[in-house]
């Protein structure tokens, strides 16, 4: 007898064996290395951003929704009071205030001591204000100020440090604030409220449907009947009440979220696990006298996560598109933070003008990271599939 394909019984851990049927899927690996991108790219966050001030807030309404590739020349101001210096970590999670006031301008000169320049409007001629300030104004400090550095030296170190030519990649919103540095801040609400939203699902539903199903009768009764009350009050509307009955924040948001998708997960472990408990090594485990805990939790809910994680692929999505969802309601995450769906509400009315784009930026990130978590899904299902290739 011939053969025209040898296979091979599989071998290593079902883990080892899940991971290389996963790799093999190159549309989910490529959506997996995405979602780390992304992931990287919210850790780092004001390190990265061309605007690192706390919620990348920096206004300018000289600046308002100037196109993608946009640039001016930016006159940097330095700041009289003392500057906070923090550390890094600090800097990454929070921002930094900056040691510069930052004033737009068209064009400028020096006449003896002074710095002479015309400010930017926005308007077609400029027509801006001109102003004249003294260089030590400019500098602005008496550690920046030299009393031997001449006028020309003050000149020379004004135009090399603190006369910049600014670009804003994907332009600029109607505050006249970087829409990038909104972009890339905004990507930690979308991920935090994934992440912390199906971690409280599943601390909830996994408990709740391991004692539904393990244990069967009354227990199992309550549990069934919460849950099916629960699943009959739609999700949108369940997420709005909590949050109006928590408050408006950060924080509520992830709570909010979270209380509405652990019944899936419950339902799911309770179906796995009325399915597992009557199998032998859950027998063997009565005889030999283990508790009940240590049988749910050391040796039935390892073979029910596949399917959990793979609901939880699901439910990440979902997620991130209950808080856009509620952002764009107002009654998320609220300004300045900034949010996907926050940038949409703010600028969907652009949509019919000529600056579209202000709405369908963060609705393209919203919609491919959502993508990536449903076809990351769709991997696990297949790679964790016990059957043999």
């Amino acid at each position: 007898m011939f053969y025209n394909k040898k296979k091979y019984i599989a071998s290593g851990s079902l883990s080892s064996i899940a991971w290389k049927r996963f790799i093999r899927n190159k549309l989910s690996l490529a959506s997996l290395l995405l979602i780390v991108f992304i992931t990287l790219t919210a850790i780092l966050g004001y390190l990265i951003s061309p605007d690192s001030t706390p919620f990348a807030n920096e206004q300018h309404l000289e600046l308002t929704t100037k196109k993608p590739g946009f640039s001016i020349k930016m006159l940097k101001i330095v700041r009289p009071e003392k500057e906070q210096h923090f550390n890094f970590i600090h800097k990454m999670l929070y921002g930094e205030r900056s040691a510069f006031t930052t004033i737009p301008i068209v064009k400028y000169y020096f006449y003896l001591d002074k710095l002479v320049y015309e400010t930017y409007t926005g308007a077609t001629p400029n027509d801006g204000e001109i102003v004249k300030i003294n260089l030590t104004d400019v500098i602005n400090s008496d550690n920046n100020i030299n009393p031997k550095e001449s006028i020309l030296d003050m000149q020379k170190r004004i135009v090399d440090n603190l006369i910049i030519n600014k670009r804003f990649i994907l332009g600029t919103d109607r505050y006249g604030r970087d829409v990038l540095s909104q972009l890339i801040i905004g990507t930690r609400v979308s991920l935090s409220v994934g992440f912390i939203s199906v971690l409280i699902s599943l601390l909830i539903g996994i408990l709740l449907g391991s004692l539904s199903g393990f244990f069967k009768g009354w227990v199992d009764n309550l549990i069934v009947w919460f849950i099916n009350v629960v699943w009959s009050i739609p999700t949108l509307l369940l997420v709005i009440a909590i949050t109006f009955a928590l408050g408006k924040g950060f924080w509520q948001v992830f709570i909010a979220v979270g209380l509405t998708m652990w019944v899936e997960v419950a339902r799911v472990v309770r179906g796995q696990i009325l399915s597992i408990r009557e199998k032998e090594f859950v027998e063997a485990g009565r005889a030999l006298g283990f508790k009940n805990s240590r049988i749910i939790f050391r040796h039935i809910l390892p073979n029910v996560m596949g399917a959990v994680i793979v609901i939880s692929a699901a439910n990440f999505a979902s997620a991130i598109l209950m808080e856009a969802g509620l952002s764009f309601l107002g009654i998320g995450v609220q300004p300045p933070m900034p949010s996907w769906g926050m940038m949409i509400k703010e600028n969907y009315g652009y949509i019919i003008l000529d600056a579209a784009y202000l709405a369908i930026l963060p609705g393209l990130a919203i919609m491919i990271v959502v993508l990536a978590f449903m076809i990351i899904g769709n991997g696990l299902r297949d790679a964790l599939d016990v059957k043999i290739e």
